[in-house]
């Protein structure tokens, strides 16, 4: 997992901004690997007596553990304990909002997924309320099972969020228009006699920016990519210089609403032509002659596609290529070192990607375009769900102190 950014908002104008930055400068070298006092000390230019009052406060926390003895350095004398971080300290909760789907995930200080809980479930047009009901169950039992405390909750959902990260404006595959994410989650959480929960520092994200997130967090890839992913319409995360671009708004993305064949089919969103109306969930169904089957609508394109079934194939060459035209506009105007494909289009890639690599190679001009630079996420669908659970851990790293906050 990659380190978490410093801490914000708590810079060292002050002696307690500076004790916070110190606290975060500990756990980022030991997140790292495990460290003894001496070592934190060199790495981090403190003297070790801070080191030592520093790792107490996040013993004390929850935040580390000593691990045993540490790896020898070579240096004359016994080496030291080996701090690290608590695999049962506090822990990110993420939940996901899907059109066929409910999510839950608890992952440790150590990225490492301790409660995993998926429901399969359609939401499209069902009443804000009973989905988080739904929900807030779920996370229940997911935090139940890890038997962790959670730090904070992320909301992952398919539709755009307000920057203040409560607001939901508009999630046209739901039917959902400016719904408080947030203060509904929080009173199912309560009816669920979830009070600790609800209680929890919580955000709700796009679906798609999590997904992003994830691939950086926890891929292998550049710093610079475009990330493409689908369940039931289409998003996409921009990342430069390892940090998601969100735009003015908190809006940038809406790669699904980008206009393939203007004169095309009308949208969900009132535009003509939409990526969406040709490599949706609706869209290719409806072209591969199954219109109006419910269920894992990914899942069943990928057995019928391995299958040999032609129909499926050419629904899926058909979604290849406009997703090739758009991405090729975004790579044009943003020149990523990568675009990956993630959720359900990596579970799909085998057919997809063809006729996205000849509309890219065909399109793209700001350099020549080498089919190297098209890869599929090893987190597919689960990214979104992983993304909002990790950031929460993530969030906590980079400034501990927020622990002590009311």
């Amino acid at each position: 997992m990659r380190e978490p950014d410093g801490p914000r908002g708590a810079g060292p104008a002050s002696q307690q901004g500076m004790r916070r930055a110190n606290l975060a400068l500990v756990l980022r070298i030991v997140s790292r690997t495990p460290r003894s006092r001496a070592e934190v000390a060199a790495e981090s230019g403190l003297t070790r007596a801070a080191v030592s009052s520093l790792a107490e406060e996040l013993i004390a926390a929850g935040l580390l553990v000593e691990e045993g003895p540490a790896t020898p350095s070579g240096k004359v004398g016994r080496p030291g304990t080996a701090l690290g971080l608590n695999p049962d300290g506090p822990a990110g909760l993420g939940a996901e909002i899907g059109v066929e789907h409910l999510g839950a995930c608890v992952v440790d200080l150590r990225g490492e997924v301790r409660a995993w809980r998926r429901q399969e479930i359609r939401n499209r047009g069902r009443q804000p309320a009973a989905v988080m009901a739904d929900l807030a169950e779920l996370l229940r039992r997911a935090v139940a099972d890890a038997g962790l405390r959670p730090a904070g909750l992320a909301l992952a959902v398919p539709g755009l969020v307000g920057a203040d990260g409560a607001l939901l404006r508009r999630a046209a595959n739901l039917d959902w228009r400016d719904v408080a994410a947030v203060a509904e989650l929080r009173l199912a959480l309560r009816a669920a006699n979830a009070e600790e929960l609800a209680e929890l520092p919580l955000r709700a994200d796009n679906e798609a920016n999590l997904g992003g997130l994830a691939e950086l967090w926890l891929g292998d890839g550049p710093e610079h990519f475009l990330h493409v992913s689908a369940e039931a319409g289409v998003g996409s995360a921009i990342v430069v210089d390892g940090r998601l671009l969100r735009g003015a708004r908190g809006y940038a993305g809406e790669l699904g609403h980008v206009p393939v064949h203007p004169e095309g089919p009308r949208c969900a969103c009132g535009a003509h032509g939409c990526l969406e109306q040709y490599a949706g969930e609706s869209a290719v169904l409806r072209a591969a002659g199954l219109e109006g089957v419910r269920g894992d609508w990914v899942a069943l394109l990928a057995e019928r596609a391995g299958a040999g079934d032609e129909e499926v194939r050419t629904a899926l060459d058909g979604a290849g290529a406009a997703l090739g035209i758009a991405a090729a506009g975004a790579v044009n105007l943003l020149d990523p070192a990568e675009v990956v494909l993630g959720g359900g289009y990596a579970q799909l890639a085998p057919w997809l990607l063809p006729a996205m690599r000849a509309e890219l190679t065909a399109r793209v001009t700001v350099r020549p375009w080498s089919e190297e630079r098209l890869t599929v996420s090893r987190l597919g669908r689960r990214g979104p769900l992983l993304g909002a659970a990790v950031g929460v851990v993530r969030s906590l790293l980079a400034d501990p102190g927020r622990l002590e906050e009311p």
